[in-house]
């Protein structure tokens, strides 16, 4: 690469010199290179990229101003020319040489002075040493912390518990720096040398504020991209356990500067019980903390466990009232149907998806147990071989987050209590103490009248959304004729909660048929009879408690949570994909986007002249080339050749690519959601790390350690 920027430079009197020297000796100013090839990776730095060349030189200016003395001289030195420049040095050195005696023999007049000042100077070099020695052992130190959270190595080594009174043993975290010190770090050595060998070398309190700035400075690079692109939207995920507590893990959507929808993780936030307590530290820490203007946000979707739907719905409502553009929506990677369901504030239907997901990671962590509910459905399906077959396929999927999934459940209620009840009861030593005794928990669990009648009743309620809810994860045309859907949708549930009592009776009696298949008796919950035993005059039959506590209230929710979750605002934004190519084809390129675009009026650059911007769009499109297809996506629009020559149109369609009911167009920028999923899943909870998950999860991204360093040593001078 220095062979190619002397080339470049039309440097004849370097191309002797070895890279080495070159890179140690020579500096090329930034004026040379393009902006694309400068990354800004830190306030105070510049850096180069990896594949970075000079190409911008004006080697023509010198020849028309002979007054410029400030260019290099590209041409051949004659002769002379060369005599004259050698002679100048001589002069020059000659003139140094003599400044430097008059020097020597005024300092020799004032001997006095001369030793204070030698004093001072040597106390300055010795503070210089002592800083640079410093800074090498940090680096030494965050170079080791960086190591363990890219490979996901916990801090903690043994458990003091397990060793015997009076050994000690290092933790992760020393052993590493031991071995770094033996393999010859001479930094770490000159430290340590004179330390007790069962003493810590780095107390708990450093790692953990060296974490935190390690974490920091991570996180920052992407911000910095997040910034540049200036709309972005609010992600969550459902609520995890870390090391005892509660986090909340965040991720942030932004288009970046190659036009690719990107969606990222960025850390976790502890999680409050009180929701208005958590809404204030949410938007503290998003604004404060991490430095992200909310104004420019455009979307907020929160992917919830059940019961806690209630007190992130108070959290988008917050954000709502100070920043109405931040739209509440769906998230893409969550099905409407299993996002609904979980929404219910109803403890009966909680407890239903408690044990649905019990059941399905019972199965999914054995694959004995898969083989023998394959078996059990072979024998129930034997005369209607597809379908077996199908709901075969279907157990080795993520059939819990599918639209289907309570029709699923349905289908392989009688399989999966049959095949449990098998396991459970099995004397023969083919299944483990655990799985045996879970069999017998969860068939016990599926056996239960009233998870019986919650499965069937949210079947059929949801029933009504599944169609809509599969069209707004399918194509962009899909999600753009799924906005205009919802008032249908509505219209029926309606109609269901007006005539709740006949829906509720069919819904019953599938249930106790479901029972009677399984020779599940059909009653009132216990707890209820419990409660009830003292008012012996009340007489609540079954079919009437299910409907005032699960059909009604569960309608009444989803019809709420529906006009909630698509507002007049959301839906206005997804009318405006008819901007997609593919959707005003269908559409016969009769679209109206000025009537919606109003929304984003204030993010776009040239807002008078939309109409006419809008116009040319279309003209394009509808008088294109046979051979020209029309781009079916947001991501293929973004990556047209010529969509910068419409300014409008592609601030638009970032504004709209941004929102979390998009899908992720291209798979390897969703992968912040799957390094989570997956960090969560191969770490004990007891070892996870707020810090170390967040160098695990972004382990590609380039950090800068003099930063890191930098900025520990003015925290903690």
């Amino acid at each position: 690469r220095c062979q190619r920027w002397v080339e470049n430079c039309r440097r004849a009197d370097l191309e002797d010199k070895t890279p080495d020297q070159l890179n140690k000796h020579y500096r090329l100013c930034a004026k040379h290179f393009e902006t694309s090839m400068i990354c800004r990776s830190s306030p105070y730095r510049t850096v180069l990229r990896d594949n970075a060349v000079p190409t911008i030189f004006d080697l023509t200016s010198h020849l028309n101003n002979p007054h410029s003395r400030h260019r290099k001289r590209i041409k051949e030195l004659s002769e002379d020319e060369i005599r004259t420049l050698k002679q100048q040095k001589i002069d020059e050195a000659f003139e140094r040489q003599q400044a430097a005696q008059e020097l020597n023999e005024s300092n020799e007049q004032n001997t006095v002075s001369e030793e204070g000042g030698e004093e001072q100077e040597e106390e300055a070099v010795t503070l210089t040493l002592e800083e640079r020695e410093n800074k090498d052992y940090l680096k030494s130190l965050f170079e080791i912390l960086i190591l363990m959270g890219k490979q996901n190595i916990p801090l903690d080594g043994h458990n003091v518990d397990e060793l015997p009174e009076g050994i000690f043993t290092s933790d992760n975290f020393q052993a590493l720096l031991e071995y770094r010190i033996n393999a010859g770090d001479e930094v770490l050595r000159k430290r340590f040398e004179m330390t007790a060998v069962n003493l810590e070398y780095c107390s708990k309190t450093q790692q953990k504020q060296m974490l935190e700035i390690c974490e920091s400075c991570i996180r920052e690079e992407t911000l910095r991209e997040v910034r540049d692109s200036h709309f972005f939207s609010i992600v969550t995920d459902e609520v995890v356990d870390i090391a005892g507590e509660e986090h909340l893990p965040v991720l942030v959507r932004f288009v970046d500067d190659s036009h690719n929808l990107r969606e990222e993780f960025i850390g976790f936030l502890p999680y409050e019980a009180d929701p208005e307590i958590l809404a204030v530290k949410f938007h503290t820490t998003i604004t404060e903390k991490w430095g992200l203007n909310m104004e420019y946000c455009r979307g907020q979707a929160y992917i919830v466990s059940s019961g806690f739907a209630s007190k992130m719905k108070v959290v988008a409502t917050r954000l709502l009232e100070k920043y109405p553009q931040a739209v509440y929506t769906l998230c893409s990677s969550c099905a409407l149907n299993i996002w609904l369901a979980k929404s219910v504030p109803v403890v009966g239907v909680s407890i239903a998806l408690g044990t649905i997901e019990e059941v399905y990671c019972l199965f999914n962590q054995s694959p004995q147990l898969l083989v023998e509910l394959d078996n059990t459905i072979s024998v129930l399906f034997q005369n209607n071989e597809v379908k077996g077959n199908e709901l075969k396929q279907i157990c080795r999927s993520q059939w819990t987050g599918r639209h289907d999934t309570f029709e699923v459940l349905v289908d392989l209620m009688q399989a999966l209590v049959l095949c449990l009840d098998a396991v459970s009861s099995d004397s023969s030593v083919r299944w483990n103490n655990f799985i045996v005794g879970r069999a017998f928990v969860l068939s016990s669990a599926l056996t239960d009248f009233d998870f019986i009648v919650t499965i069937v009743i949210l079947k059929n309620v949801l029933s009504f959304t599944r169609a809509f809810g599969k069209n707004l994860q399918g194509q962009t045309s899909d999600v753009f004729f799924a906005a205009s859907s919802l008032t249908a949708v509505l219209h029926s549930l309606n109609e269901v909660m007006e005539n709740i009592e006949v829906y509720h009776e069919f819904w019953f009696e599938e249930a106790t048929n479901l029972a009677t298949k399984l020779d599940v008796q059909i009653k009132l919950p216990g707890k209820f009879r419990r409660a009830r035993q003292g008012n012996l005059n009340s007489e609540v039959t079954s079919e009437n408690y299910y409907k005032e506590i699960l059909s009604v209230p569960t309608v009444e929710h989803i019809i709420q949570e529906l006009k909630d979750i698509f507002s007049e605002q959301h839906l206005k934004a997804l009318k405006c994909l008819s901007l997609v190519p593919s959707v005003m084809g269908q559409l016969k390129f009769n679209t109206s986007e000025e009537h919606h675009a109003d929304l984003y009026k204030n993010d776009l650059p040239n807002p008078d002249t939309l109409s006419a911007e809008l116009h040319c769009w279309r003209i394009k499109w509808k008088h294109r080339g046979k051979d020209i297809e029309l781009p079916a996506t947001i991501y293929e629009a973004l990556h047209l050749p010529d969509i910068k020559f419409f300014p409008n149109v592609y601030a638009l369609l970032k504004v709209l690519c941004i929102l979390p009911v998009m899908k992720v167009e291209n798979e390897k920028y969703e992968v912040g959601r799957k390094r989570l999923k997956a960090y969560l899943k191969n770490t004990l909870t007891e070892q996870r790390s707020s810090n170390l998950a967040v160098l695990n999860i972004n382990f590609d991204i380039k950090h800068d350690l003099d930063l890191m360093v930098d900025t520990y040593i003015k925290l903690y001078p």
